[in-house]
């Protein structure tokens, strides 16, 4: 067999910090342990990140599980709260609320999926709220928490959760995770970039010290500069603001008040909407808008004049145009995070992103000349991705009621066919897109749906199999399974107490 060992990737740069660039360099750490790979990280401690996102999906847990990081060091190390959904408030019209969980409504009850029962009997008048059919709802509209039984066959069992935490912190708690497992960091700033004449793959970065880095794969965490993907290989963006013109925001922490609640929430606003966070030691807030229709000055004051707690820092504005670099993978040089592409957080997608972008990195990790059909299928996975939860994005701002100039463009834009066919293929007919890849499943695209106002006009025929009365007793059954199970779940402060406890070692686990 022909040696092929001259063809391994030796040396990987990963260029800039925070959490894209700390999650791969973790991530690869883990992966690529024992190959002798040199894995460096090069970040200026004079070039600031971004910083705001703070809300993550469940899959965060499984990237945390790929690294055997314990989940209770994670909390305490992050200040992190449980996240069971997001909740949206005044997006369908105002005074309209919901909940999009991280779990199925209902639960079998005929051949039928659940949603077609809920509907026949809801356009009766037989069914409550979809969302009282959720154990995750119920729980977050209370405040409560327990973690999931580890038994599949539990009803309970049907739902995840996530993190809401300080995104700093979490990128901390990565570096020190990475260096411990040889990871270098290399503090400077880059001047200079250096690329082979003929295959147009970069051979090297100079800092600013003269010092400078070589290597055979190159990661670009940089962020919204795409330091390497954009200012230097000129791969081009391709600019979604025609369908997500949303282009800046105000950040701003807050003291709490109140109980800390699982799960985020969205607040639609004039031209955007406003997010809130709440970690152990704060609250996260920002108003994310448009400025064809709100300036930016009465942007920051709708801001600060809605914080329920007293601001302790000064607002922070961000600019962004919301797309995607044309490719990702760009010959020797791989672009994860805020470099490859942006979208806005209405859906906390940010990290999962990047979680993306490592797992078909390890999946497809390349020998040095970087064969076209890995590029080609790593571009393929990722471009997918991005169109999914773009569509998913698009998803609340169509199907809004408001009256606000903002609001009534975003239901009049033109849609892409692949949004269009999803939404009238619901109401005809209660079909919800399924997918083999992707990050959106039926129950998020339901909760949606339905929660901003849009109901079937038909379901499957085999509902009509069971009668009325027997309908109503399996769908108060389920209501009632629900409560009593959310009523043995603990406060969700209680519940960040005692799981920290189990860390710092001061306390008994939680049951």
């Amino acid at each position: 067999m022909k040696d092929r060992s001259d063809q391994r990737v030796d040396r990987i740069v990963i260029v800039g910090g925070g959490t894209a660039g700390w999650m791969t360099a973790a991530a690869l750490s883990q992966k690529l342990a024992g190959t002798g790979i040199s894995i460096q990280l090069v970040e200026s401690s004079a070039i600031g990140t971004v910083g705001v996102g703070e809300a993550t999906l469940p899959q965060i847990r499984e990237f945390n599980r790929m690294l055997e990081i314990d989940e209770a060091e994670l909390m305490a190390r992050t200040s992190a709260t449980i996240k069971l959904g997001i909740e949206f408030r005044d997006w369908g019209r105002a005074g309209d609320h919901y909940i999009h969980p991280f779990g199925v409504h209902g639960e079998p009850i005929g051949p039928a999926d659940f949603h077609h029962y809920w509907a026949k009997a809801h356009s009766v008048g037989k069914a409550a709220d979809f969302g009282s059919y959720c154990l995750p709802i119920v729980a977050a509209r209370q405040n409560r928490f327990a973690l999931p039984p580890d038994n599949p066959a539990s009803p309970a069992h049907a739902y995840s959760y996530a993190f809401q935490f300080d995104a700093s912190l979490y990128a901390a708690f990565l570096a020190d995770y990475a260096c411990a497992r040889g990871v270098e960091r290399i503090e400077g700033k880059i001047v200079a970039v250096e690329c082979d004449g003929e295959s147009g793959f970069i051979r090297s970065v100079t800092l600013e010290s003269g010092s400078q880095l070589s290597g055979d794969l190159f990661v670009d965490c940089s962020g919204f500069r795409g330091l390497l993907i954009e200012q230097e290989m000129k791969t081009g963006f391709a600019d979604w603001s025609q369908w997500l013109p949303c282009n800046r925001a105000f950040a701003v922490p807050c003291t709490i008040s109140g109980p800390v609640a699982p799960y985020t929430r969205s607040t639609a606003r004039p031209a955007g909407w406003q997010w809130r966070i709440p970690l152990q030691h704060r609250i996260g807030n920002g108003h994310v808008y448009c400025d064809r229709y709100i300036n930016d000055q009465d942007a920051v004051d709708l801001l600060m004049n809605n914080l329920e707690g007293e601001p302790i820092a000064d607002p922070k504005q961000l600019f962004f145009t919301t797309g995607k670099r044309k490719k990702l993978w760009n010959r020797n040089c791989i672009a994860i995070g805020l470099s490859g592409g942006f979208l806005e957080p209405l859906e906390s997608t940010s990290i999962d992103l990047i979680q993306s972008g490592i797992l078909n990195l390890v999946a497809l990790f390349p020998e040095k000349q970087c064969a076209a059909s890995d590029v080609d299928e790593y571009n393929r996975l990722m471009d997918l991705e991005y169109d999914r939860i773009r569509d998913f994005l698009m998803l609340h701002y169509v199907l809004n009621q408001r009256d606000e100039p903002f609001w009534r463009d975003m239901r009049e834009m033109v849609w892409p066919d692949s949004l269009r066919e999803k939404i009238e293929a619901f109401k005809r007919r209660s079909i919800v897109p399924q997918y083999d890849q992707g990050l959106f499943q039926p129950a998020s695209w339901l909760s949606v749906l339905i929660g901003q106002n849009l109901l079937p006009e038909a379901w499957d025929p085999r509902v009509d199999a069971m009668t009325g009365d027997e309908l109503s007793t399996r769908l108060q059954r389920i209501r009632t399974s629900i409560e009593t199970g959310v009523d043995h779940m603990r406060d969700h402060r209680a519940f960040i107490e005692s799981y920290r406890a189990c860390f710092v070692g001061t306390e008994a686990k939680p049951a």
